[in-house]
């Protein structure tokens, strides 16, 4: 390489690992905080698959935030294997999604403790909780959808994001080994 071609500005084309990967990061940071702003200033009340959905974004986002941030410094076969790592997490949470999207559709059943007519519940029970007297908490059903945009459920939108984010992290990949095979 000479010091003319050294100097010169890189291509378009050549950062698009990075852009691929820093798009997952703000797609992976507009659906979280999504939720959490449907939670807090929405008034939609999480059910316990929304709750379990938000886990592989307190995993995968740390993760996907330090390799960017170590972007040029990680050894190339560490930044594999946590590239590796993200889109694992980020199909789990494809996953996820869709199922509970596919509960809330009634293509198939959802856990027992979100889902279902409520039986094996006692009058006393029902009386406790109509009156709110006693231990009895309040479950928010899974197979209920509390908000839907043009007929997809939030579940759904996660599901979607969730697999956007999973192309994005394998077209970084590919693109970086694209540009190393150079």
């Amino acid at each position: 390489m000479t010091a003319a071609t050294a100097a010169m500005p890189a291509s378009p084309t050549r950062p698009l690992d990075k852009y691929a990967a820093a798009l997952a990061l703000l797609l992976g940071l507009g659906a979280i905080l999504g939720a959490w702003g449907s939670q807090i200033f929405g008034g939609l009340v999480p059910c316990e698959l929304c709750w379990e959905q938000r886990t592989p974004y307190y995993y995968g986002l740390p993760i996907l935030a330090v390799v960017l941030l170590l972007w040029n410094r990680l050894p190339l076969a560490v930044w594999y294997i946590a590239m590796a790592i993200i889109a694992a997490i980020f199909a789990w949470s494809t996953y996820l999604g869709a199922y509970h999207a596919g509960v809330e559709w009634g293509w198939w059943p959802g856990p027992t403790a979100c889902t279902g007519s409520g039986g094996g519940t006692s009058l006393g029970e029902l009386e406790a909780f109509r009156t709110g007297s006693g231990d009895v908490a309040h479950i928010v059903p899974c197979d209920e959808v509390q908000f839907r945009f043009l007929g997809i459920s939030l579940a759904g939108y996660n599901a979607l994001v969730s697999a956007a984010i999973v192309v994005l992290v394998g077209l970084a990949a590919w693109w970086q080994a694209k540009r190393v095979r150079r």
